[in-house]
């Protein structure tokens, strides 16, 4: 994380990377990364911010941590690079998109990076995880970092859509106090909660109807 471009993220990046918490954090990464298989590759980590700009934001989709196995985590939320074959995750994401709208996502494949391009910030709650271990990285800082994103969206004017899937991300929503978002929350669409909420929630449809209301909208 070495000081460099950050998509128009620049004055809140440069501010939290100064703050104690995220000194300690780097620490903590640079140890991990050193004498451990950690996920994604360490030029991958700011991938979302680096994918869509604070003033491109339309939908942000906050998960929970990143994929556990190899070659799958890319830095964005539940999204895989070309030619991994898509995770079962990603796949009820798919089948919710069919679902809802009545038609197959757009997506060719498991890399959701179309979708950032439109504004869809895909973050996770913890940026970071060990090799084959879920929430091995929780507790380290990155919720503090990520809750400093929500807070530097939330003031923006222009709305836009928060979809918080899992109780990871739904506990962020008290953060999201501006009237002028939408705030959409479900169970996480993992195979041991996506029939327990996810499945059903219509969050496409409901955020792109929210969208139309400012001639935008994604092509999921």
């Amino acid at each position: 994380m070495k000081d460099r471009y950050y998509n128009g993220w620049e004055p809140l990046f440069k501010e939290e990377f100064a703050k104690p918490y995220f000194v300690q954090l780097k620490k903590f990464l640079v140890e991990q990364y050193a004498t451990k298989t950690v996920y994604p590759p360490k030029q991958l980590i700011l991938n979302a911010f680096d994918t869509t700009s604070p003033d491109d934001v339309n939908v942000v989709i906050l998960g929970q941590d990143p994929y556990i196995n190899p070659g799958q985590a890319m830095g964005l939320s539940f999204s895989v690079p070309d030619g991994v074959r898509p995770p079962q995750s990603l796949v009820n994401i798919f089948k919710e998109i069919k679902d809802d709208l009545g038609y197959d996502s757009c997506i060719k494949g498991g890399n959701l990076t179309p979708w950032a391009e439109q504004g869809v910030l895909l973050m996770n709650t913890v940026l970071t995880v060990q090799a084959g271990l879920s929430n091995s990285h929780k507790g380290k800082g990155w919720e503090t970092f990520t809750d400093a994103v929500i807070r530097y969206l939330d003031k923006r004017e222009r709305g836009m859509v928060f979809m918080l899937w899992g109780s990871n991300a739904c506990n962020k929503k008290y953060l999201i106090t501006g009237r002028q978002h939408l705030v959409l929350t479900s169970a996480h669409p993992s195979p041991l909660s996506a029939y327990h909420g996810f499945f059903g929630c219509r969050h496409f449809s409901k955020a792109n109807a929210f969208l139309a209301l400012q001639d935008r909208e994604i092509r999921w």
